[in-house]
């Protein structure tokens, strides 16, 4: 299946170590990659179907000088859909005048709801059509965009809805919070003062981030296998919704898997 990445800050910080430790990941996840990231109320989002071992884009990517509070990245491993610029995720819609980023790990058997003109795939993924049916079924349930407590209300009582079709570990984001569903593998990190050196997982790569942080800064890692070796990652428990806000986790609700 694929992997994701997610991170969200309490200030613009850096992604890019996290991201190295998941391009390392793409000889197997080949498929395609992309990243996402907010920059205010604004959006950077980068895809190729091209593996991010071999893409000039990821180069592009590595080299560009990330700094956001909400940022999703995918590699892929496809399941359903071509090899195909338009079946890359992260996905991306508007709603309520913000914008939504969305990116999917498992594979939905059979999931073909009926949507309106307002959100349609473009793709053949069942990711993006479980993207589209979420943000038609918050459309439908709030007029205007709610408080992040009443979001997650929302999505916890969404989650079983699409657990039913197989297997579901999402992430999702309007640059106010990040939002992650476990089905089966997903793992979260918070990282606080006191920083200090961690080594990537899959690579002989290491940083101090206490060279590059404030005592204030707080950051939260999720990913589908943990990125580092020697950190305290958590793993989601079967049909748990999380949401990080401002580099912490704000509430949980568990959702029948």
């Amino acid at each position: 299946m694929c992997q994701l990445l997610g991170m969200n800050a309490n200030v613009p910080t850096d992604v890019m170590f996290s991201f190295t430790g998941l391009a390392n990941r793409a000889d197997e996840h080949k498929d395609g990659f992309g990243i996402a990231f907010f920059e205010g109320r604004g959006l950077r989002h980068f895809v190729d179907h091209h593996s991010a071992r071999v893409s000039p884009l990821a180069e592009l990517v590595q080299r560009y000088p990330i700094k956001s509070d909400n940022v999703i990245a995918h590699i892929r491993k496809a399941t359903q859909g071509q090899v195909s610029l338009e079946n890359t995720h992260p996905f991306q819609r508007e709603l309520w005048g913000r914008y939504w980023v969305f990116a999917h790990n498992g594979n939905l058997k059979d999931f073909e709801p009926r949507l309106h003109a307002a959100f349609k795939p473009v793709g053949q993924t069942d990711s993006e059509r479980a993207f589209c049916w979420l943000m038609q079924e918050l459309a439908k349930a709030h007029c205007d965009v709610p408080s992040i407590a009443e979001l997650t209300r929302t999505l916890a009582e969404l989650m079983p809805q699409l657990n039913a079709f197989g297997t579901f570990n999402m992430l999702l984001s309007n640059g106010q919070a990040l939002w992650a569903h476990g089905s089966t593998h997903l793992h979260y990190l918070l990282r606080a003062h006191p920083f200090g050196r961690v080594h990537l997982q899959d690579e002989d790569m290491s940083v101090d981030f206490a060279a590059h942080t404030t005592s204030q800064d707080r950051v939260a890692i999720i990913a589908t296998e943990p990125l580092t070796r020697d950190e305290p990652w958590v793993a989601f428990q079967p049909g748990e919704l999380k949401v990080f806000v401002g580099g912490e986790l704000m509430t949980m609700a568990a959702s029948a898997g």
